[in-house]
């Protein structure tokens, strides 16, 4: 006998893409909309206006703990440590070969705790080279060069290793991209930014939110060469918030856009999607990343 392949996963909100007229794709294991009305239509109301994706496939670690952007360092390309508060960084998973295992973008909510989303369908290698980084690593690499205080490298074996948690299935992720983006995401009923106001929001950075009472991390970050936001929520309130986010836009031109024009947007920005321009046999600067 042979196993029975699993069924494709579904994204909280694909009632709704459904009641929208959404045709589906099997992409990375999960079946999510790959347009609704036009490819090219859909492609350049993200470039006049404004587009709404559900991007609920991609994957979610919380890094958490002592060291842990030192432990980052240790697992991701570039350094991680370094970052402030509220900002966010492109890097990559790197194989001991040097090819890429993922590409992904890393955000610090805190001293010790970060953010990292990852391609659906890496979501277990991202996980497996997690695990395999905190079998290794030990705080004591840390501190090789910088001693503890009042210490002498006393560090226990595997001390200091921080927790890393897959909460991809607890949260949906919506991405409102194009230049009317702003604007909309401010008009959006039941929205309220708590932290950095959206106007003062600089590129590659987050803020805190929250919609409906539910807590809401909006991210200025995207993948299609317009401004725009990526908005983490927890499953409960996803529906009500695309709802809402679509209700706020259908004045400013804003189209629910599937993954094709996703593809042909990055594709215009020169932005690599992970198993075409990024592979395991590919090192980051043949990718032009090193």
């Amino acid at each position: 006998m042979t196993d029975t392949p699993a069924p494709p996963r579904t994204s909280p909100l694909h009632e709704r893409h459904e009641a929208l007229g959404a045709s589906f794709t099997d992409f990375g294991g999960w079946n999510m909309p790959v347009r609704y009305t036009f490819d090219l239509a859909e492609h350049r109301a993200v470039r006049e206006a404004a587009g709404l994706f559900d991007i609920s496939h991609m994957a979610e670690f919380w890094v958490q703990g002592g060291r842990a952007g030192d432990f980052l360092d240790y697992v991701l390309a570039g350094r991680i440590s370094t970052m402030k508060i509220g900002k966010a960084k492109y890097s990559m998973v790197l194989a001991e070969s040097g090819g890429i295992v993922d590409d992904v973008i890393v955000y610090r909510t805190a001293d010790d705790y970060f953010l990292v989303i990852a391609n659906a369908s890496n979501r277990d290698a991202v996980a497996a080279s997690f695990d395999a980084a905190r079998a290794t690593w030990s705080a004591a690499q840390a501190f090789l060069d910088r001693p503890l205080e009042g210490t002498d490298y006393a560090v226990t074996s595997g001390g200091g290793i921080p927790r890393v948690e897959d909460v991809t299935d607890q949260f949906a992720l919506i991405a409102l991209q194009g230049p009317r983006a702003h604007g909309i995401l401010s008009s959006t009923a039941g929205v309220e930014i708590t932290g950095t106001a959206l106007d003062q929001l600089g590129y590659y950075a987050w803020t805190d939110g929250a919609f409906e009472s539910a807590p809401l991390f909006v991210a200025r970050t995207g993948y299609t060469g317009e401004d725009g936001y990526e908005l983490l929520i927890p499953l409960a309130q996803a529906g009500a918030l695309w709802d809402a986010v679509l209700a706020a836009g259908e004045p400013e031109g804003l189209v629910p856009c599937g993954l094709a024009a996703r593809d042909t947007l990055r594709l215009e920005a020169g932005m690599p999607l992970y198993g075409h321009e990024l592979s395991r046999d590919i090192v980051p600067a043949q990718a032009g990343l090193g």
